[in-house]
């Protein structure tokens, strides 16, 4: 006996099995019982919508012997007949391999013929839109005038690419995607047909990865049965399909929101090593990080088990909406450029590894808070007046050791805020990061020292090294200042202490007494 995919076992056989396209089945049942059936149509949709079932069910439904409530009884010998193929008066065409002139000019030919058993000559043109200008031209008068016994139905998934002409001559129905909530019903169903064990999870990640197809479905189903292993889960899916685990979209999403270049590079060698397609990783990322910035919006997050939902809900409160919303277009512009290069391996490492150095102005908003929460949580107080720490020395006072911290004044310049500021309003935003929590004292007549207290990275010192951007500090001392001052950095050591680190990554003076 011959194999039959599951798509085609289980195409609907009437109008009433369609999943998902009932605005378009309630019409078509409504017009067959009243009998005003209209000589052509046309069925526009994605993919494995139920355009070429539609049509099938339609050319037996117009023409069925013993009719039940608008559907095909599909037992009469028509039907039967048109099911098996053997009846000649329904014609199916791929106009994707028969497109020319002639092989309209066949059917209109064809056409003058009365049909032989059915009432009507039924001609399915899938893919219409690939016709020649010829074959439309040739076409359109036998649309605009066609016999009484001839049945049109046009099926494409590019309208925009047929002429007006033949658009305004049919009746238009727009097929839907199916949601992920009918696909998963109608796949529960078959799969209690066929014995096959699967979870609502795995019902669910076929639902999404089959983007609104229901045949595509069908055949993710089929590839994950046909090991002869009948017991289907989720990790099964994604193995089979490429995609790699979850778990492995969450760390490298959690390794950028932490600028975790590390944690980043051996994420993502981890997954190059076991083949996955990159393609279908930058859509699981993009899909992970919309489910995320859904979750910031409105709080709602289903798709996911409560393991999974816990881990996403914990890395979106590590950031903000705007991080989020950047990193979706960070990775929708990676995928376009993957696209055009033969290293895609190295491109895409390359770019997690940009977006996890990279500084988000917009992310220092969170981190600002909670080094707010910090200081509210904790014995910390806060001088008002800019000090720095020249000198530590321990004393033992009645067997209590204390630190004391002699502090002296520095006199620093009351203008280098203001060019901090002007970096950023005139877009310099690379110069501005890194300069952000700096402070610039005089130390001669023509030299200004910019200090980081909290030490500078090796990428903050390839961007202040540049010349031009050297340059660009100096114009703008001078154009706030009045002086023309040359540039000197000086890196200090931070002090060995958690909350002064981060602290000072604010520009917060301390003076902290143990």
């Amino acid at each position: 006996m011959n194999y039959t995919s599951l798509y085609r076992k289980f195409r609907p056989l009437n109008f009433d099995e369609m999943v998902g396209q009932e605005h378009i089945t309630k019409t078509l049942k409504n017009q067959i019982i009243s009998n005003r059936i209209g000589h052509a149509y046309l069925f526009n949709g994605g993919r494995g919508t139920g355009k070429t079932s539609a049509a099938k069910i339609l050319a037996r439904a117009v023409n069925c012997l013993d009719l039940k409530d608008g559907n095909p009884c599909n037992e009469c010998e028509i039907c039967k007949a048109i099911l098996d193929g053997s009846l000649t008066d329904v014609v199916e065409m791929d106009a994707a391999s028969n497109n020319s002139v002639e092989d309209i000019r066949g059917i209109r030919e064809e056409v003058n013929f009365l049909p032989t058993l059915a009432k009507y000559r039924v001609y399915i043109i899938d893919e219409v839109h690939m016709l020649s200008t010829g074959a439309f031209n040739a076409l359109l008068k036998t649309l605009e005038e066609p016999p009484a016994h001839v049945k049109f139905i046009l099926a494409t998934t590019e309208p925009q690419k047929l002429p007006a002409t033949i658009l305004s001559r049919c009746q238009r129905f727009d097929f839907k995607k199916i949601s992920v909530e009918n696909i998963a019903k109608r796949l529960r169903l078959i799969c209690d047909e066929i014995n096959v064990k699967i979870s609502d999870n795995a019902l669910n990640l076929i639902g999404v990865i089959s983007e609104g197809a229901m045949r595509d479905s069908l055949s993710i189903l089929e590839r994950c049965i046909q090991d002869g292993d009948n017991d289907i889960t989720e990790d099964k899916i994604r193995d089979m399909i490429g995609i790699p685990k979850l778990e492995y979209i969450s760390k490298t999403v959690e390794s950028i929101i932490n600028f975790d270049v590390d944690s980043a590079i051996l994420v993502t060698e981890e997954i190059l090593n076991e083949g996955k397609d990159i393609n279908y990783l930058l859509w699981e990322i993009i899909k992970y990080l919309n489910n995320m910035l859904i979750y910031k919006s409105c709080g709602k997050i289903n798709i996911y088990n409560e393991n999974d939902a816990n881990n996403l809900k914990n890395i979106a409160d590590k950031t903000n909406k705007q991080r989020i919303l950047n990193l979706i277009y960070e990775f929708s512009n990676l995928e376009n450029d993957i696209k055009w290069t033969s290293q895609k391996n190295i491109m895409f490492q390359s770019g997690i590894i940009k977006m996890c150095i990279k500084i988000d102005v917009n992310d220092f908003e969170t981190r600002i808070k909670k080094l707010e929460d910090k200081i509210n949580n904790s014995n910390i107080t806060i001088t008002e007046k800019k000090e720095k720490i020249i000198e530590k020395k321990e004393v033992e006072n009645n067997n209590t050791k204390k630190i004391i911290k002699n502090v002296a004044n520095l006199k620093t310049t009351n203008y280098w805020k203001d060019v901090v500021k002007k970096l950023k309003d005139n877009g310099k935003i690379m110069i501005y990061t890194n300069l952000l929590n700096t402070d610039a004292v005089e130390i001669s007549d023509d030299t200004l020292e910019i200090e980081f207290k909290n030490g500078i990275t090796n990428f903050g010192k390839t961007v202040l090294s540049n010349k031009d951007n050297i340059n660009e500090i100096s114009r703008l001392v001078e154009e706030i200042s009045g002086k023309k001052m040359k540039i000197k950095y000086k890196d200090e050591k931070s002090i060995d202490n958690k909350e002064m680190n981060g602290l000072n990554s604010l520009g917060i003076p301390i003076n902290i007494i143990e």
